[in-house]
């Protein structure tokens, strides 16, 4: 039922950068075996993997794959797991959002952020649960939003994919309850994150800094196995 830290492997989705980074460098500071980190951008994930091995020691792998083409993403579950022999924690973190008015949406729009929200998070969790089954242990982390539960207008197609982040993870948390499975789901919720300010500064008014969006990370995995949070929300007072 249990299964160290340290022999873990964590695949983040937009891991270089912002909360994703924030998520890497919780983990290996809780003393993961291993985090990869993917996304489309080449030259920001190897500078990201190249500080922070030199932090913590080599522990970080990249992986270059656009989340929006199918064939990419299976590759990046299939490699992951025959290098390192599982995807142990899957953190959903890829997102984006396209300001448009519900009069002013646009098809090319509203594709481009399900495509990455919500349909990339579904094939990312299709792949990864096989292996997870087989061993009888697994995490995934999805990172849904404030706007997964709130409406705004200049973002409705934002606000949808969230919306349906939260009902699809709800969906694989009640397969997993039903097989008895070992697998558990964490959505997290945030309001606004600064992930600018440095650590040691006080974040923006009305924000987070993102480094409690790692520790509350790190809290929810260390948590007994047969306790699960559903959904995380976390804001500024």
């Amino acid at each position: 039922m249990d299964k160290p830290l340290s022999k873990q492997t964590a695949l983040i989705t937009g891991g270089a950068t912002g909360i994703g980074r924030a998520f890497a460098e919780a983990l290996l500071e809780a003393d993961i075996g291993r985090v990869v980190i993917a996304s489309r951008r080449h030259g920001v994930l190897a500078n990201a993997a190249d500080e922070m091995n030199a932090k913590y020691g080599g522990r970080v792998s990249t992986y270059i794959f656009d989340i929006r083409n199918q064939y990419q993403t299976e590759d990046l579950v299939r490699e992951t797991i025959e290098e390192f022999g599982a995807v142990d924690i899957l953190i959903n973190n890829s997102g984006l959002a396209v300001p448009e008015t519900v009069t002013e949406i646009t098809n090319e729009g509203w594709d481009r952020v399900m495509e990455t929200n919500l349909r990339g998070a579904m094939w990312l969790t299709q792949l990864v649960l096989p292996k997870m089954l087989e061993q009888n242990f697994g995490d995934i982390v999805n990172v849904s939003s404030q706007a997964g539960k709130n409406g705004y207008a200049d973002v409705p197609s934002y606000c949808a994919s969230k919306f349906g982040l939260l009902g699809f993870a709800e969906s694989v948390r009640d397969d997993m309850r039903k097989r008895g499975a070992n697998i558990r789901v964490f959505n997290f919720c945030p309001g606004l994150v600064d992930v600018e300010s440095p650590s040691d500064q006080p974040p923006r008014p009305g924000s987070i800094h993102v480094r409690n969006m790692g520790r509350t990370l790190v809290y929810a995995l260390s948590l007994d196995r047969n306790v699960n949070l559903e959904d995380i929300n976390i804001y500024a007072r």
